[in-house]
C-alpha cells in the first residue's frame, strides 16, 4: 500500500517497505529554521514505522542541499539557536534511525546537506554534485563531525579552512560514495540499494542498524554538539554578521 504526505519543503512516499523522501524548497533547497525542524520530526516518525524497512533522501532541484537559509538568519540572527536544534535533530534523526538511510545527492552539497549526507548510511550521487562546509564564510561552525564520516582528518580541515568544493569524482578516492551515475539514473539507483535492503528481514535489518551504529568510533552527536557551541560563539562576533550580509547583497565581506 503506497502512503503520501507533503509539506513545503518535502514529500514524503512509502511503498513497499522503501520511504522516499524529496527535500523541494526552490531555488536552492535551503531550509529554515521551522523547516529544518519539521524535517527531523518526518525522519524520526519514519523510523518508527514497521512497514518501513529503509529510508531514501533525495531533492529537486539544482542541487541537493544548501544548508540553512541564510537570509533568515540575515534578518533574524538569534534564530541562530532554533536552528541548530534543527540540525541537530535531523542529523540525529538520520543517524540514529532504526533503519538504513540512503541519500541521494545532485548538484550541490552544502553546510547541512553535509551534515544529511555524512549521517547517512549509504551515499549514492550523480556526476554533477559537489561536496563543500563554507560555514568559516558564513560566519558559522559545524558540520566537522560529519564531513568527518566522508572525508580523513586532513581533507576535513583543508575543505574547512577554505572552503574549496570536492567533486563526486574527486571524492569518490575516499571511498564513501557507494556509486557515482548520471543525473537521470540518481533515483533508481539509490532505489535498487533500497529495494534490497527492503527485500529483507525487517527485523533483522533493525538489529543490524543498531549493532554497526554501536561499533563507531565516538559519538557523533556528541561531537557535533561541541561545534555548534563554537557556531554560537561565532554569532556573538561582528565578522559572523559582515559574512550574512555579504551573502545577502552579493558581495565580498569586508573586515576591519
Amino acid at each position: 500500500m503506497k502512503e503520501q504526505n507533503q509539506t513545503s519543503a518535502f514529500s514524503i512516499v512509502v511503498d513497499n517497505g522503501i520511504a522516499e523522501l524529496v527535500i523541494a524548497r526552490p531555488p536552492v533547497n535551503a531550509l529554515d529554521s521551522r523547516e529544518w525542524l519539521e524535517l527531523a520530526q518526518a525522519i524520526e516518525q519514519l523510523g518508527t514505522q514497521e512497514h518501513v524497512s529503509v529510508i531514501v533522501i533525495r531533492s529537486e532541484g539544482r542541487g541537493f542541499c544548501a544548508g540553512v537559509d541564510i537570509k533568515e538568519l540575515d534578518q533574524y540572527p538569534e534564530r541562530i539557536v532554533q536552528v541548530n536544534a534543527g540540525n541537530y535533530a535531523t542529523f540525529k534523526a538520520v543517524h540514529r534511525s532504526p533503519v538504513p538511510v540512503i541519500v541521494a545527492v545532485h548538484g550541490y552539497v552544502l553546510g547541512g546537506g553535509i551534515g544529511i549526507t555524512g549521517a547517512a548510511d549509504i551515499v549514492v550521487a550523480s556526476e554533477c554534485a559537489t561536496f563543500a562546509l563554507p560555514e568559516v564564510d558564513r560566519g558559522a561552525m559545524g558540520g566537522g563531525a560529519h564531513l568527518q564520516r566522508l572525508f580523513p582528518v586532513q581533507k576535513v580541515r583543508y575543505m574547512f579552512f577554505t572552503g574549496e568544493t570536492v567533486t563526486a569524482q574527486q571524492a569518490d578516492r575516499y571511498g564513501f560514495i557507494e556509486r557515482i551515475v548520471p543525473k537521470t539514473e540518481l533515483r533508481e539507483a539509490a532505489l535498487e540499494i533500497a529495494g534490497k535492503i527492503a527485500a529483507k528481514s525487517p527485523a533483522m535489518i533493525r538489529i543490524a542498524k543498531e549493532a554497526l551504529n554501536g561499533i563507531e568510533d565516538g559519538d557523533l552527536e556528541a561531537k557535533y554538539r561541541w561545534e555548534q557551541g563554537f557556531t554560537l560563539e561565532a554569532y556573538t562576533r561582528p565578522d559572523s554578521a559582515e559574512t550574512r550580509r555579504a551573502f545577502v547583497e552579493k558581495r565580498e565581506a569586508r573586515f576591519d
